[in-house]
């Protein structure tokens, strides 16, 4: 027969403790069925597979199993219930059923009943008695009991006696439910008539049906001996410490027999030796002392009950017993058992979540056996009694992985015993990442160097960031964030990989276009939702000397020449004219400094290293030379070192035709071999050209005056009148560095006959005529308008001394050089 109870009780904490009892037989076959305990606990089958339902018994009986798949509880082991409990009744079995996500427990009870599978049995197949023929009617023999393992109405119930001629059974309840029996004589013994007697005792228990067992008793008449031992009390009360040294006297029993000599002798022996109480306790045979012979414990067992027996030497004998009471100590330590645990738990866990179940156990009595549990305190857990000896592990604070990845939790077990016994238990638990940090570089914005004209790809920088989380939630990748770069996307200038974070150029950069650009670069990790930041890179593009020196004057083209005049009268020290480079790049780059390459005689000029100055450097004599080619060279200060040359065409003279005497020299030099008559064609034609461009021009220039003033007179700085091809914009002179403008101003006088003309030089001024600043630019047409009456050279003819040849007539043109 199998029923059920069942009873719950929810606690705090998510935990649901229920309490289910099924009353089941013994000797069931295994795989019989216990109960429906998914039906018992309100349970769905699905709840039993995804929480992991289980049975934790605590021990080693291990009789029932869980068969998750139907819900059902059924044998998985014979139940012996003699074996399993003894005499104790109930007998039970207690287990949990423990259940995960949410974490849950039930406590299951089973009940195993008693079927009668066991009949009485005797200590011995036979018994012998020897009784004295002088006993007397009503005379007591106490018989060995019968031992039936069977509890309830199967255990041993009567004893029956055969033949009963002389005897009869008297049976005596003792408090601890059992029956002494005794055999009492009814009639008297003649040893002359029958000196032995055979009798049969059976013993029989109450099942159904019965069982018995027999006993053959064989009874020895003994001569005269009328006196029986007396015990001097009917039951001895004592009691002995749990684990008691072996040989510690318990007590000491006593009886008296009114017979003299041999019949007054009387020995002691344990009778109920089949309960095993000679494997704890021996009696002296002659003086009654009971001592320890084994290890007593008092959670084995708490009483010993102890049949004793006094016979004298003529056969009479008495009984008592004596009850041994255990004092328990505290001896055993608390015992904990890890029911269920998780392996790790979310950072973001709120307070309160359950990590672990516990159950411990201490088998001492009373304050012995009564249990604290604590842990360390420097951990953000607490635990929690959920009921009588179960405990659950739940978080008390906030975690952080990043602080403390893992914990080591000790679970200390203590008693109350004096002194008392305590047990710890340490437990691991790690703690799992939650995306709750972005990654974070290491500075605020960065700055990175490269220099110009460089390899298309070339990585110039690293980035690096940070993410105090774990394994997914801290992979970084870097974006590189779209902005504008002179109008360009960055990514045509920048790429940022995103893997590793460096950052490369993607094309070649040029100094004199960007010298500085910043992008912003975004840091994401790999979490769910991702976290960001971001940082500003500045890139700082560096010189590097890439441009040679451009020369702006004097400045050259192939069919033009032009002479700076030195009078023979000049001093050491005098300026004859200025060289005038830059160069586009920057620093130490464009620093530029002149030398003196090549010159007929080096001992008249000189050229000022920093501001390019052609001076003279002695005084001029009649010896030297009309034509001086000088060849100046512009070198920076870049590494390596760029430079330009340029020729300078000096006439020492006082005179114009002695100039003109040197003239047709200066064309050699330049390879021009044509005849005279080729340069009076030449100039004939070019005149003629000149006088029709400025009919055309003055009537443009009337016409368009007050247009041309704005296109053409407007100016930050004084430049001479070149072509703006030789001059770039925007250089300026800073300190003496050889671009401060310096004016000169000639005469010239010609006529048809060249050879013959005479040219006028006029010394060079210092001071320009120009009144303000202005810009010649280039017109449209050809030609350019020259300010405040000043005649200016043709801007194709720009080296080129003008020659303004009329008939028979010499014509007076000032010309004007700015550097």
């Amino acid at each position: 027969m199998i029923w059920q109870v069942q009873f719950c009780l929810f606690v705090l904490f998510t935990a649901a403790v229920c309490e289910v009892r099924y009353s089941i037989p013994e000797e069931m076959t295994k795989g019989s069925l216990v109960g429906n305990i998914a039906q018992d606990l309100g349970l769905d089958l699905k709840r039993l597979k995804t929480g992991k339902a289980r049975i934790y018994t605590g021990d080693s009986n291990d009789f029932i199993e869980l068969n998750k798949e139907k819900g059902i509880l059924v044998i998985k082991e014979r139940i012996d219930r003699e074996r399993l409990c003894g005499k104790t009744s109930p007998c039970s079995l207690q287990f949990q059923i423990i259940l995960e996500n949410p974490m849950e427990f039930y406590r299951i009870t089973v009940e195993i009943t008693d079927v009668n599978d066991n009949a009485p049995a005797f200590p011995k197949n036979e018994v012998r008695l020897e009784i004295s023929e002088s006993a007397l009617t009503g005379a007591r023999f106490v018989l060995e009991r019968a031992m039936d393992p069977d509890v309830g109405v199967n255990s041993l119930q009567s004893y029956s006696l055969k033949p009963t001629d002389h005897f009869h059974l008297k049976l005596q309840n003792q408090p601890d439910g059992s029956k002494n029996v005794e055999m009492v004589l009814q009639k008297a013994l003649d040893r002359e008539k029958q000196d032995e007697l055979s009798l049969l005792l059976t013993a029989m228990d109450g099942g159904d049906p019965h069982m018995s067992g027999t006993v053959q008793i064989h009874v020895t008449v003994l001569d005269v001996n009328d006196n029986a031992p007396v015990f001097s009390q009917a039951v001895y009360k004592t009691t002995v410490i749990e684990n008691a040294l072996k040989g510690t006297l318990v007590t000491t029993v006593s009886a008296s027999d009114a017979d003299k000599g041999s019949n007054g002798l009387v020995t002691y022996s344990i009778s109920n030796i089949v309960d095993g109480v000679t494997d704890f306790f021996e009696i002296d045979r002659n003086t009654g002392e009971v001592v320890i012979t084994g290890e007593i414990d008092y959670e084995k067992a708490k009483v010993y009950q102890i049949d004793i027996q006094a016979k004298d030497h003529g056969g009479l004998s008495d009984s008592s017993k004596i009850i041994v009471s255990v004092i328990d100590v505290n001896d055993n330590s608390p015992v904990i058992n890890l029911m269920s645990m998780s392996g790790s738990v979310q950072e973001d866990a709120p307070p309160g979540t359950v990590i672990a179940m516990i159950n411990v156990q201490d088998p001492d009595s009373e304050n012995n056996g009564h249990v604290t549990c604590s842990i360390n305190e420097d951990v953000p857990f607490k635990i929690t009694s959920s009921s009588n000896g179960f405990y659950s592990l739940v978080t008390e604070n906030t975690l952080d992985r990043e602080k403390d990845p893992e914990y080591n939790i000790t679970i200390v077990a203590k008693d109350d015993g004096v002194p008392f016994h305590s047990s710890n238990l340490t437990i691991t638990l790690k703690i799992s990442d939650v995306n709750d940090n972005a990654p974070v570089f290491e500075k605020s914005s960065f700055m990175a160097y490269i220099t110009e004209n460089n390899t298309p790809g070339i990585s110039i920088f690293t980035l690096k960031a940070r993410d105090a989380d774990w394994n997914q939630n801290a992979k970084i990748s870097y974006v590189l964030e779209e902005t504008k770069i002179n109008g360009a996307p960055v990514s045509s200038y920048i790429s940022v990989s995103a893997d590793s974070g460096v950052v490369h150029v993607v094309r070649s950069l040029d100094y004199e276009q960007i010298k500085t650009f910043d992008i912003n670069v975004r840091a994401q990790d790999g979490g769910s939702p991702p976290l960001s930041s971001n940082v500003t890179v500045q890139i700082v593009v560096q010189d590097q000397n890439d441009n040679s020196p451009q020369v702006l004057y004097p400045v050259h083209t192939d069919g033009s020449l032009v002479a700076e005049m030195v009078p023979r009268s000049a001093d050491s020290g005098y300026l004859v004219t200025k060289v005038v480079a830059v160069d586009a790049d920057s620093g130490q780059n464009a620093w530029l400094s002149y030398k003196l390459l090549k010159a007929p005689d080096r001992a008249l000029f000189e050229v000022g290293l920093q501001n390019g100055e052609i001076r003279t450097s002695r005084q001029v004599t009649d010896k030297d030379a009309v034509k001086q080619r000088l060849v100046v060279v512009v070198e920076d200060n870049g590494q390596p070192s760029r430079s330009a040359t340029v020729n300078v065409n000096v006439a020492v003279a006082d005179s114009f035709p002695e100039v003109l005497s040197e003239f047709s020299d200066f064309s050699q030099d330049k390879d021009y071999n044509d005849n005279l008559t080729f340069y009076l064609v030449l100039s004939l034609a070019v005149v003629s050209f000149l006088f029709i461009a400025s009919i055309i021009l003055i009537l443009a220039v009337t016409f368009y005056r007050w247009r041309q003033r704005r296109l053409f007179y407007r100016s930050s700085v004084n430049l001479p009148v070149i072509p703006s091809a030789f001059y770039p914009p925007r250089y300026a002179d800073a300190g003496a560095t050889g671009t401060l403008q310096h004016v000169y101003n000639y005469e010239v006088c010609m006529t048809t006959d060249s050879r013959k003309s005479d040219y006028k030089y006029i010394r060079p001024c210092s001071q320009s005529h120009w009144p303000e600043p202005e810009i010649l630019n280039p017109d449209p047409a050809g030609t350019q308008t020259i300010p405040h009456a000043q005649k200016e050279k043709d801007p194709d003819e720009d080296t080129q001394v003008q020659m303004l040849v009329q008939p028979e007539r010499c014509s007076t043109c000032t010309i004007t050089r700015c550097v």
